[in-house]
């Protein structure tokens, strides 16, 4: 075999690998998570986060939500072990640098779509409760 083909032969054969890797890791997510609120003074109900459409549709990095912090850098990568934020963000309380789970879930979730709307794009919704939290039953 010619070095060109076999050359070829091998970048296809990656491609296709990571391909097939992305395609069982995207399997394994959820298309819609519902967080649920653990806030000692819970006034409002969970919301319905459409993960599948934040990642496929809108592009937006795994990063950009999970994370491991270590030395002030974000070590977590596609693939690793994804924990409930709970793990690290305590619900009553801020522990030195690491938000409490609510203030940590606001900060994601309305940093960016302020963001978004400050770029001029389209963006969902941050300034209503309501308009993201479903009535509490």
């Amino acid at each position: 075999m010619n070095k060109k083909l076999l050359t070829l032969l091998t970048v296809v054969m990656t491609g296709l690998l990571f391909l097939g890797v992305g395609m069982l890791v995207a399997a394994d997510v959820p298309d819609e998570i519902l967080i649920q609120n653990t806030y000692p003074k819970d006034t409002k109900g969970p919301v319905k986060f459409s993960h599948k459409k934040h990642s496929a549709d809108y592009k937006v990095a795994c990063t950009e939500c999970h994370h491991v912090m270590k030395d002030g850098k974000n070590v977590w990568k596609e693939g690793d072990k994804v924990q409930k934020c709970s793990a690290c963000h305590d619900p009553e309380k801020q522990e030195g640098k690491v938000l409490k789970l609510q203030n940590a879930f606001h900060k994601d979730c309305k940093d960016c779509h302020k963001a978004l709307q400050a770029e001029g794009k389209p963006t969902g919704p941050f300034k209503k409760c309501n308009d993201c939290h479903e009535k509490k039953s």
